[in-house]
C-alpha cells in the first residue's frame, strides 16, 4: 500500500457491514458517530484509514472508498471479546461516562487491548509517509500514540478523544492507568470535547508522572505534549440538504399523518447504551402520562435506540428493561391502533433521520454522560423552518454551545418532566429565537472548521489544514 501524508487510526474502518466483502464500499454512518464527524473531511481528501474491518480472521485488501484508502486490522475472536467488549467497553467507557455501570476490571483484558493496540500502531507505522500526520481516534486506541512515536519518531502525532475524559477519582481507579496516560501522552496533541478534560489530564500527569503540566501543556520525558478542547461536529450542508430532498420532505409528511397530524411529537434518537438515559426518559414520560400532563390522543413519543454492543451482557440486559418499560407504558396508556410509544430497535438511514429530526415538535436528547452528542446538532441544522424544540442534557459536551436548548438534569425524573413540557408548551417566538441562535452557531463551527483547529494546532502553522482543506 502507498504511504501517505495524513493517517486516520480508529477502531472500526468506515466501512457499511453489508458492503465490506462485494467490492462496492461505502460510508459506515450511524447516529452521531466517529465516521459521520469524519465524512465530510475525509470524503475529499487523500488520507489512509487504519482499523478493524468488523470480520472476525484474516484481513482482505479492500478498494478505497473515494479519496481514502483502507488499512484493514484484522482481530481474532478471543482479541474482540477482551479488547473490544472487554477492556474498552467495559474497563474504560463505563468508568469514563461517570461510573454510570460499574467498571468490570478483567487481568487478561489489559495484555489484548496492549497487543492490539501494538498492531495497530504498526499499520499505522506502515503507511505512514515521512514526516506525515497521524490522527489517532478514542479510547479503544489511548496506547498507540505512545507507540508509535517509538516506532516512527518522524511522525506528527495527534490524539482526539471522543468520550468524556474522567476526573483523577475516577481515573485512579483504573490498574493500568500509568500506562494509559503515557500512552495518550505520546502524542504531539491531546485533544477533547471540553476543556474540563484538559484540565483533568493535567491533574493526573502531576499526580502520576510528576510532569510539569497546565491546562494546555504537559512536559514529559523532554518532551511538550499540547493539549486542548476542540468540540467536534457536523456536516451542516449535509444534513440541511436531505433535510430538503423531495423523498424526506414527502417522508416527513408521511410521518405525520401516521403519528397523527394534531399530535405533538417527542423524538429521541440513541445508541442503545446506558448513557444514553433512555430509562429515566421513559420514567419521566409515563409519569407525565399517570398524572394527566400528557395524553396520549394529543402526544406521542417515538423513541429510536439503535442496536448497539450486543455481544456485550450488560447491553442485552438494558435492551430487555427498556423493551419491558415501553410494552408496560403502551399495555397501560396506548389505545388500539395508538400507542403511547413508537420503539424502534433498528437502524436508520441518514434520509429517515433527517425526516425524523423534522417530524419532532421536541427532540428528546437527554445522556446522563455523554462526550458532545451529534444527534442534538444533526436535529438543529435539519430545521430549515427554524422551528422545532431541543431538550438537551447539561452533561452532554454539545449544552457547552447549545445554550439556547431547554437545558435538563437527565437524573431528576422531576427536573425532566418539567422541562418536557416546557418545551411542549413554549411559544412559537421563544422557539425561533432560541432555534435560530443555535442554527448560526452550527453553521459557523461545523466539521470543516473543528478538523481545521485541531490540525492547526497539531502543527502550530496551519500548513497542514490548508493543505488538506483549503483555506476557510
Amino acid at each position: 500500500m502507498r504511504q501517505s501524508s495524513l493517517v486516520v487510526v480508529a477502531n472500526r474502518l468506515p466501512l457499511d457491514d453489508s458492503a465490506a466483502r462485494d467490492g462496492a464500499c461505502e460510508w459506515r454512518r450511524s447516529p452521531g458517530g466517529l465516521s459521520g464527524a469524519l465524512h465530510a473531511i475525509l470524503q475529499q481528501t487523500p488520507a489512509t484509514w487504519v482499523g478493524w474491518d468488523g470480520e472476525i480472521g484474516l484481513s482482505s485488501r479492500l478498494p478505497a472508498i473515494g479519496s481514502v484508502r483502507l488499512r484493514p486490522v484484522a482481530l481474532t475472536a478471543d482479541e474482540q471479546a477482551g479488547y473490544y467488549e472487554g477492556f474498552a467497553n467495559s474497563t474504560l467507557w463505563p468508568l469514563y461516562h461517570d461510573a454510570v455501570q460499574q467498571p468490570v476490571f478483567q487481568r487478561e483484558w489489559w495484555e489484548t487491548y496492549r497487543s492490539v493496540n501494538q498492531r495497530f500502531a504498526e499499520a499505522a507505522a506502515e503507511v505512514a509517509g515521512k514526516h506525515a500526520a497521524v490522527w489517532v481516534q478514542d479510547y479503544h486506541l489511548q496506547l498507540v500514540p505512545r507507540m508509535l512515536r517509538e516506532l516512527r519518531p518522524d511522525l506528527l502525532i495527534g490524539f482526539f478523544m471522543h468520550v468524556p475524559f474522567p476526573p483523577p477519582e475516577l481515573f485512579m481507579q483504573l490498574p493500568r492507568r500509568v500506562e494509559l496516560l503515557r500512552g495518550m501522552l505520546g502524542a504531539d496533541l491531546v485533544g477533547f470535547q471540553r476543556e474540563q478534560a484538559a484540565h483533568n489530564l493535567a491533574q493526573l500527569a502531576q499526580k502520576l508522572l510528576g510532569a510539569d503540566a497546565t491546562d494546555d501543556a504537559i512536559t514529559i520525558d523532554g518532551r511538550t505534549v499540547r493539549t486542548g478542547a476542540f468540540p467536534v461536529s457536523i456536516d451542516v450542508g449535509e444534513m440541511r440538504a436531505l433535510a430538503t430532498r423531495p423523498d424526506v420532505v414527502a417522508q416527513v409528511a408521511q410521518l405525520r399523518h401516521d403519528l397523527g397530524k394534531s399530535k405533538r411529537v417527542l423524538v429521541s434518537v440513541d445508541r442503545l447504551d446506558y448513557t444514553k438515559g433512555i430509562e429515566h426518559r421513559l420514567t419521566a414520560y409515563r409519569e407525565l402520562l399517570r398524572d394527566g400532563d400528557l395524553k396520549v390522543g394529543d402526544t406521542v413519543l417515538v423513541q429510536v435506540a439503535v442496536p448497539s454492543r450486543e455481544r456485550v451482557e450488560s447491553y442485552r440486559g438494558l435492551r430487555d428493561r427498556i423493551e419491558g418499560e415501553v410494552g408496560r407504558i403502551n399495555g397501560e396508556y396506548g389505545r388500539v391502533g395508538e400507542p403511547a410509544i413508537h420503539y424502534l430497535n433498528q437502524p436508520f438511514s441518514r434520509a429517515q433521520l433527517a425526516a425524523l429530526y423534522q417530524t419532532a415538535d421536541v427532540m428528546v436528547v437527554t445522556p446522563l454522560r455523554d462526550g458532545m452528542n451529534l444527534v442534538a446538532k444533526e436535529y438543529v441544522a435539519a430545521r430549515e423552518d427554524g422551528t422545532g424544540a431541543l431538550v438537551l442534557s447539561e452533561f452532554a459536551g454539545a449544552a457547552a454551545e447549545l445554550s439556547q436548548a431547554f437545558l435538563v438534569n437527565p437524573h431528576d425524573v422531576d427536573d425532566l418532566k418539567q422541562t418536557l413540557l416546557r418545551a411542549l408548551d413554549a411559544s412559537p417566538e421563544d422557539l425561533s429565537t432560541r432555534m435560530n441562535a443555535m442554527r448560526q452557531h452550527i453553521a459557523e463551527h461545523d466539521i470543516l472548521a473543528w478538523a481545521r483547529a485541531y490540525l492547526t494546532e497539531l502543527d502550530h502553522t496551519g500548513r497542514l489544514a490548508r493543505r488538506f482543506f483549503g483555506r476557510p
